[in-house]
């Protein structure tokens, strides 16, 4: 293989296993899994992000319209996760290879001891020769609780699990240049570092049967691959494209591992929607944090602490137009920052250790 991953997470997203009538395509699951036992064969770890709860779900049962859309779903997903989890177990049986279902919701990923628990199952897991399928918890996973989709759900994995690779599968080619739909448009094939606006050119729209579109796949490859993870974004629904993207044999969208970062600031990373608290920082303090430097937040560069926040926990780093440049890990509550915002000779509020800039 030209791309010889130790570990490898791959994220199958609904478009994929889903049929034009919204049913799963049970063809294309049993094809994907043959290319997974062949990739597991060759010795490289496999830890599967799956979506196809709802649609397993709509196989088995109607829904009548007088239910709400957020009920429909829960339904759905809690009967269709079990007939979804069975199909991946049999399929896997035939190559005497164990799987295992793991459900997670967002809240798994905003505590560090939930996250370490959950770190730890899987590198159990993993030593045992099992592959992790994980899903999101849609039975109880409403509304702000939710993840983007998948994809936000596949980043956490691979940065959890230090991952080499992350295989974004969906139903396009890769990342385009314009309207994948219009003759002139080309996919993307290499991005490197965070350069590219791709919401200047990317299509808006979310797929079919799932929540996210190619900005959010977008959005978290870069982040993925900022964090020293390789990210593939293919076409899932095409045959062999597991293993035609390992041997870098057909055309899809690859951004480049720019650097690596440590297990606290991966989690860090993927952690802004857990941030509870927001402090601000002048143009000099901006600077220093987002040169190549090693540096922590010093108290000296904080404008206003803008919302409050304990000790232990995250919190949002903006300048002076608002601008998220950063998460950090607190190390003393608001009262205490505020106290000593602008003075000089105090202790870190974020030490740089626990500190993730972005871009």
């Amino acid at each position: 293989m030209s791309f010889n991953y130790r570990r490898v997470i791959i994220k199958i997203g609904s478009n994929v296993i889903t049929g034009p009538n919204g049913l799963p395509d049970t063809e294309r699951i049993a094809h994907l899994v043959d290319q997974i036992a062949a990739i597991k064969k060759h010795g490289t770890e496999v830890i599967l992000v799956s979506s196809g709860a709802v649609a397993s779900g709509r196989s088995l049962i109607n829904v009548t319209d007088k239910y709400d859309a957020v009920a429909t779903r829960q339904l759905l997903a809690s009967i269709g996760q079990v007939k979804l989890i069975n199909t991946y177990s049999n399929l896997f049986e035939k190559f005497k290879i164990l799987c295992s279902q793991v459900l997670v919701t967002k809240e798994d990923f905003r505590d560090r001891l939930h996250y370490l628990n959950m770190r730890n199952c899987l590198e159990i897991l993993l030593q045992h020769q099992v592959i992790p399928v994980i899903n999101e918890n849609d039975v109880v996973s409403v509304t702000e609780l939710m993840f983007t989709d998948n994809d936000e759900l596949a980043g956490l994995i691979a940065s959890m699990l230090n991952a080499q690779a992350l295989i974004v599968l969906t139903n396009v080619n890769g990342i385009y240049d314009g309207d994948p739909k219009l003759p002139g448009s080309a996919v993307i094939e290499e991005v490197k570092g965070d350069g590219i606006d791709f919401s200047s050119f990317v299509s808006t729209s979310r797929s079919q049967f799932g929540r996210g579109g190619m900005i959010t796949k977008s959005t978290i490859a870069q982040k993925t691959a900022q964090l020293g993870i390789a990210v593939h974004i293919a076409n899932g629904t095409t045959d062999n494209i597991l293993l035609d993207v390992l041997d870098n044999n057909v055309i899809h969208t690859r951004f480049v591992p720019t650097k690596k970062a440590s297990g606290k600031k991966k989690w860090i990373a993927h952690s802004e929607t857990a941030a509870t608290g927001v402090v601000q920082v002048n143009e000099g303090a901006k600077t220093v944090l987002i040169s190549s430097k090693a540096s922590s937040l010093l108290p000296v560069g904080i404008i206003k602490v803008l919302s409050d926040f304990k000790k232990g926990e995250i919190i949002k780093i903006v300048d002076e137009n608002n601008k998220v440049i950063g998460l950090g890990l607190a190390e003393y509550g608001a009262d205490k920052a505020r106290e000593f915002t602008g003075k000089k000779n105090q202790r870190a509020l974020v030490h740089y250790d626990y500190l993730y800039l972005q871009g």
